[in-house]
């Protein structure tokens, strides 16, 4: 069976990590899987919203470490550092975890039981979480004597802030349901039996929204990182303009005004770079 199953119904995707019995271990035809899935649902215009989740009890445990240890460790057994290894894998993170982060569209992580390691990196990278009571999050990498990859230290001090990141890495506890949501690791937790039903009512909302406003607000997100608070009002306001062009918010304001609800046309529809230019 495929290391990746994907679907599109009803304006959102669907990414599965499906090693279920090495609790979605990424292997290196998963790593392929992902990133070829994300492009594809990027570009499609029928996808609003894309869902990455993980088959059985698992989102994604990160590293396989029983591939490791088969293979004379993480380094292949090898005493220096093979530079086209390195290359490989900043190219593999790139397309994985660097493209769901930069993707235009928004990506719920839905994330069933354990996630671990570089999985984090994959959940993280997500615009949204959603876990259940069995979910547990592990960083995994010092119990391995590894320092860690996928951007777990970087997207963890985003998130949870420097003092909290540098606790989860060096120390690894185990984070576990209500905790994971107390910690901002993720939005929401569920009970177990609703977190498929929970998350496909997510993903439609979002699917269901402006593409234009999500597309904008993304870049927004995006950009605020490396940017003061001046820089970043400058840049919002072209894109606020470009939207306030768009048909999304002229029938939005005729249906506020009228008290009925909002509805948006099926298809994504970001808002280019050139809308955005001052004429």
């Amino acid at each position: 069976m495929s290391d990746v199953i994907t679907d599109a119904s009803e304006g959102v995707g669907t990414i599965m990590l499906n090693r279920p019995d090495r609790r979605n271990a990424l292997s290196d035809s998963m790593i392929q899987g992902v990133a070829a899935a994300m492009k594809q649902m990027e570009a499609d215009p029928a996808v609003g919203a894309i869902v990455l989740t993980g088959a059985g009890n698992a989102f994604c445990s990160g590293g396989d470490v029983q591939g490791f240890h088969e293979s004379g460790g993480e380094g292949g057994g090898s005493a220096v550092v093979d530079e086209a290894a390195v290359e490989a894998q900043r190219q593999a993170q790139e397309e994985t975890v660097g493209r769901i982060y930069r993707c235009a569209k928004p990506v719920l992580a839905s994330i069933p039981g354990a996630v671990a390691g570089a999985g984090i990196g994959l959940a993280l990278a997500a615009d949204l979480r959603i876990g259940s009571t069995r979910t547990v999050f592990a960083t995994a990498f010092g119990g391995v004597g590894l320092a860690g990859d996928f951007g777990v230290a970087w997207l963890l001090h985003q998130l949870v802030g420097p003092a909290l990141a540098r606790e989860l890495l060096f120390l690894n506890p185990r984070i576990r349901g209500e905790q994971c949501a107390d910690l901002g690791l993720v939005n929401w937790i569920v009970a177990e039996d609703e977190l498929e039903t929970k998350t496909r009512e997510l993903a439609t909302k979002l699917a269901s929204g402006s593409s234009h406003a999500l597309s904008g607000m993304k870049q927004n997100l995006l950009r605020a990182p490396g940017e003061d608070l001046t820089a970043s009002m400058h840049a919002e306001v072209p894109l606020h303009k470009a939207t306030g062009l768009t048909n999304d918010h002229v029938n939005a304001v005729k249906a506020f005004v009228n008290k009925e609800a909002s509805t948006f046309p099926v298809g994504w529809h970001a808002v280019a770079e050139e809308e955005t230019t001052c004429r």
